[in-house]
């Protein structure tokens, strides 16, 4: 275990080195003035270009130009933001929880959702309730996602009335910021209308998380699915059943445990699908997260932003994906040998 954690963390090492040298370059690869892509600043007079040439090193070579960058990054130095002058971290800081909210929230009901209903699809799958699963789990994979969203907006928020269709939410609702996740801040607050806020909160994710969670809700009733056919098709499975254990008796002491540990790996790449999806949802939903803040960020050719942002979401889907291996190898020793 402990060479296979010292090679993954190697791994890990090499891939966020790969991701720091691509986002150093953008600052260089970029249109425009190399100092104000740097700093984020629009208006630069000479003297405040030679300053910033010098703490940005660019009168030093590639490798001290770039060891300066590592160290501004870890500093907390990310310049500023194009379109609203401010620090990009501290608006980086603002908009990550409630993507991560979002995304969280999505990929938990993906799994309770998928799991059984992929237990269930492999349990009988000549059946008609089996079948009926592999089909609507086909259909979800197949759906768009912004129109998949723009429907449910339509139906529930338009014709129906009965959920909100943008924001986290209600205008009426001021709720002090302090972590940025909107359910915990309401909890932790000392107001009044809690529960009413709270409850408007909920109605404001609902809709986003339903639209978030499809594709990766169909994805893992087929990939749950297919884990407990292979596993039913093992030898020790039929022993067992040999033995006089019934159907149910075999899958939940000996099938359940073995399918669902490739389910482990599923959420490191599930969580790299959701944030991909969640630039699209934020947008449908006027979701403020980093998603939504990203893509007006490349309209706006706002490129110290989206440099930012590139670095901020990368890192977090290869820690995330690289911690999901090393729980998978944790609990599957036939992970470590491979």
């Amino acid at each position: 275990m402990t060479r296979y954690l010292f090679r993954r963390l190697f791994l890990m090492a090499f891939v966020l080195l790969a991701l720091s040298i691509l986002a150093f370059s953008l600052g260089y690869l970029f249109p425009g003035d190399v100092v104000q892509n740097l700093s984020g600043l629009r208006q630069i007079d000479e003297n405040q270009r030679q300053q910033l040439i010098g703490y940005y090193h660019l009168d030093q070579n590639i490798l001290q130009q770039y060891m300066a960058f590592l160290s501004r990054i870890a500093q907390g130095d990310w310049g500023l933001s194009f379109a609203s002058q401010q620090p990009l971290l501290q608006e980086i800081k603002l908009l990550l929880p409630a993507t991560l909210e979002l995304a969280s929230y999505a990929l938990l009901l993906s799994f309770i959702v998928g799991i059984p209903l992929g237990i269930v699809a492999a349990f009988k799958p000549d059946s008609l309730v089996g079948k009926s699963i592999s089909a609507i789990a086909m259909v979800g994979y197949s759906l768009p996602i912004f129109w998949w969203g723009l429907l449910l907006i339509m139906f529930f928020s338009l014709a129906l009335g009965w959920l909100p269709s943008a924001g986290r939410i209600g205008v009426l609702y001021e709720i002090p910021h302090s972590s940025g996740f909107m359910l915990y801040d309401i909890l932790q607050a000392n107001i009044n209308y809690r529960r009413e806020a709270l409850y408007n909160a909920m109605l404001h994710l609902l809709l986003p998380t339903i639209v978030l969670a499809t594709f990766p809700t169909t994805v893992m009733v087929r990939f749950v699915r297919d884990a407990m056919l292979n596993v039913w098709e093992q030898n020790y499975i039929k022993t067992a059943r040999a033995k006089g254990l019934n159907r149910g008796q075999v899958l939940y002491r000996h099938g359940l445990r073995n399918a669902l540990l490739p389910v482990i790996r599923q959420i490191g790449l599930q969580f790299s699908t959701l944030i991909t999806l969640a630039m699209l949802t934020e947008v449908i939903f006027s979701w403020p997260g980093i998603g939504r803040w990203l893509i007006d960020s490349i309209y706006q050719r706002n490129y110290p932003a989206i440099q930012a942002g590139l670095l901020v979401i990368s890192t977090m889907v290869i820690t995330v994906n690289m911690l999901t291996e090393i729980l998978h190898a944790f609990f599957n020793p036939l992970a470590r040998r491979g």
